[in-house]
């Protein structure tokens, strides 16, 4: 099942952005839980995040919205939003705690179309729902990019992450547009999931850097990818701050050709 949420241009309209390079931060917030200090939530962190990195696309997993967890009145995409002065578009994946629960795209582009697409969780498996999220953007130079955000399941086997990443790039690899997909795949470089993806998409990084634990990490699992042949990677890295979450945030910066 396909929702879509419709056009939308809220948001800064971008008249000096450039279509190249793409400036793009991929992040899993912990529903800005610093690890360290347990049951807050510190949005200012993530925030200074997103500030440092200055990116045209973030894109964010856990992410809170209205949960008694977070704040009833605390909307974490729009807050982080509203702090970049940026687009924002929150796609749930359950209901939770008073609730929303889910990902989230921010740009500085203007936001043409937003999708939400539910993956499958297998009966029986007590997986937690999953979801792909898309916007279409509007870039300098009449060029539009599509921009997808999704959170694999989490469940030690692959049984779900496997199906949810052939549903991810069954949906987007013969997109009409360049397409950038990122975010936390709950798996690492040379598992059958990764080699899904890299059949359809090329990521920005090879032997990548590790993004989890953020003491003493030992695996990535947090990918930055794209529709082959249409970016060069002008930079990948990522980014050593410990405090605001337990991944460690992805960055990379993509020239389209």
């Amino acid at each position: 099942m396909v929702i879509i949420l419709g056009a939308c241009s809220a948001g800064k309209t971008v008249t000096s952005a450039k279509t190249s390079p793409i400036n793009v931060l991929c992040y899993n917030i912990h529903v800005a839980n610093p690890p360290s200090v347990k049951g807050k939530k510190d949005i200012p962190a993530i925030a200074k995040v997103i500030s440092d990195v200055n990116p045209d696309i973030v894109l964010l997993q856990e992410v809170d919205v209205h949960t008694a967890r977070s704040g009833k009145d605390i909307h974490q995409a729009e807050e982080l939003a509203k702090s970049s002065k940026m687009a924002y578009f929150f796609a749930k994946g359950i209901d939770h705690d008073g609730g929303e629960y889910g990902v989230a795209i921010l740009t500085h582009y203007p936001i043409i179309e937003k999708k939400r697409y539910p993956l499958t969780t297998i009966a029986g498996t007590n997986g937690e729902p999953r979801v792909l999220a898309t916007v279409l953007l509007q870039l300098p130079g009449n060029k539009r990019l599509l921009v997808a955000c999704t959170h694999l399941d989490a469940q030690r086997g692959d049984t779900n992450r496997l199906v949810q990443i052939k549903e991810v790039t069954a949906i987007l690899k013969d997109q009409p547009y360049p397409v950038i997909l990122a975010g936390d795949l709950n798996a690492p470089e040379g598992s059958p999931v990764i080699d899904i993806l890299d059949q359809y998409f090329t990521r920005s990084c090879k032997d990548c850097g590790f993004t989890i634990p953020v003491e003493n990490p030992r695996r990535c699992i947090d990918f930055i990818s794209f529709t082959p042949g249409k970016f060069e990677v002008q930079k990948h890295q990522v980014i050593q701050e410990k405090y605001a979450s337990d991944h460690l945030p992805v960055n990379a910066v993509l020239r389209l050709k």
